[in-house]
C-alpha cells in the first residue's frame, strides 16, 4: 500500500514531512507494538522525520468497561513502549509521539503522550488533562487528570505541542499550547461510533470532530494533526463495541486539509509542513495580536455567575 501524500511548495528550509499512523489494534500487545513500528517504518521510508501514533495504540481500547484487572496493561515511563519506539527513533534519526497507559506509581495512572527525539531519548511528557466519562469511554476509572499543564516541546523540526483525544474539544488547551510557541498541535486519538448511535448521529459527530480541530488551527494560526485508530473493537456484551472511524487528518493554519485518511482502513498519512506558513497566516489574521488579555479573567470560572469576581464588567443596579 502506498502512503497518501500532499506536496507543498518548498519555500524555506523549515519544511519537513510529517507522518501519522492510522492503525487497528487487537488484544496482542506485542503484535500491536510491532505493527506500529512497521507503519512508522513506512512513514520514514516515505521521508517522514516526525511521526505520531494513535492514542493507546498498544492495546485495544480497554476503557469500554470498568475492570480493575486492566490496570495491568499500564507500564512505566521509561518502559517497553518508549524503549522500542526510542530504539526506532535512534536508528532512523526521527522524532516520534507515542501514547502510553502510564503507571506512575501503584494506584496512580495517566494517559500520556511521550515525545521521543532522534537520539532515542525522551524529550518530554504530556499527561491528558481532560478525562471523559461516557458510555464505553469510562476513562475516569483509569486515568488521573494530567498535572503537567499544557506544554510545547523543542524538537529537531521545530516547536510542537501534543494533547490527547478528549482534549481536542477544548479551545483553552489548544490556545495555551500555542501560546508556548507550538506551531503544530498533535491529537493522538481513539474516537468512533457506537453502533446504536451511528445511523442518526454518526455524520454529525464526525463532522463536529473535524470542525473543532480545524478551528483550533485557524484560531491559533498553527498546524493540527489528528491520528486516530480504525476498525471495530467489541465491547463486553454482544452487539456492543466501538467502530473507530479513522479519518486521521492534517490541516494548515488556515484550516485547509493537507491530507486525510479513509474511515475504514489502516494507512500512513503524509504531508509536508512548512512552518513559514504560520508567520504568513498570523500576519494576515493577527488573532494573537488582538487578544484582550485584560478582559478574560472570567475564563477561569466554572460559569458566568462568577464573572464579576474575575474582574469582568458588571451592570449598574
Amino acid at each position: 500500500m502506498q502512503p497518501m501524500r500532499y506536496s507543498a511548495a518548498m519555500s524555506q528550509a523549515s519544511i519537513f514531512t510529517l507522518g501519522l499512523v492510522q492503525m487497528a489494534c487487537d488484544e496482542q500487545l506485542d503484535a500491536n507494538l510491532s505493527r506500529a513500528l512497521e507503519w512508522m517504518g513506512q512513514a520514514v521510508a516515505s521521508g517522514a522525520t516526525l511521526v505520531c501514533l494513535p492514542e493507546l495504540f498498544r492495546s485495544r481500547y480497554f476503557c469500554q468497561r470498568e475492570d480493575a484487572a486492566l490496570f495491568d496493561l499500564a507500564e512505566t515511563i521509561p518502559g517497553p513502549t518508549t524503549q522500542a519506539v526510542g530504539a526506532f527513533c535512534a536508528k532512523h534519526r526521527v522524532t516520534a509521539i507515542a501514547s502510553v497507559f502510564e503507571k506512575r506509581a501503584p494506584g496512580l495512572y495517566h494517559n500520556t503522550a511521550v515525545i521521543i527525539g532522534p537520539a532515542g531519548t525522551i524529550l518530554g511528557l504530556y499527561r491528558k488533562m481532560h478525562i471523559p466519562d461516557d458510555p464505553r469511554y469510562f476513562e475516569k476509572f483509569y486515568f488521573t487528570p494530567g498535572d503537567l499543564g499544557f506544554r510545547a516541546f523543542d524538537t529537531a523540526v521545530g516547536r510542537v505541542g501534543t494533547l490527547i483525544c478528549w482534549d481536542q474539544w477544548y479551545p483553552e488547551g489548544a490556545r495555551l499550547t500555542a501560546l508556548q510557541g507550538a506551531m503544530l498541535l498533535f491529537y493522538p486519538t481513539a474516537i468512533g461510533w457506537l453502533p446504536e448511535d451511528k445511523a442518526e448521529y454518526g455524520p454529525k459527530q464526525q463532522d463536529a470532530w473535524r470542525t473543532i480541530q480545524r478551528s483550533h488551527a485557524i484560531a491559533n494560526g498553527v498546524f493540527v494533526a489528528a491520528a486516530n485508530r480504525v476498525g471495530w473493537e467489541p465491547g463486553e456484551e454482544l452487539g456492543q463495541g466501538i467502530e473507530f472511524w479513522g479519518s486521521s487528518f492534517i490541516c494548515g493554519p488556515d484550516g485547509d486539509i493537507l491530507a486525510d485518511a479513509p474511515s475504514d482502513k489502516e494507512t500512513v498519512l503524509l504531508a509536508e509542513i512548512d512552518f513559514a506558513r504560520v508567520e504568513r497566516f498570523r500576519r494576515g489574521w493577527p488573532f494573537l495580536r488582538d487578544r484582550r488579555v485584560d478582559a478574560y479573567g472570567g475564563i477561569v470560572q466554572r460559569y458566568g455567575d462568577m464573572a464579576s469576581e474575575a474582574g469582568a464588567p458588571t451592570k449598574s443596579p
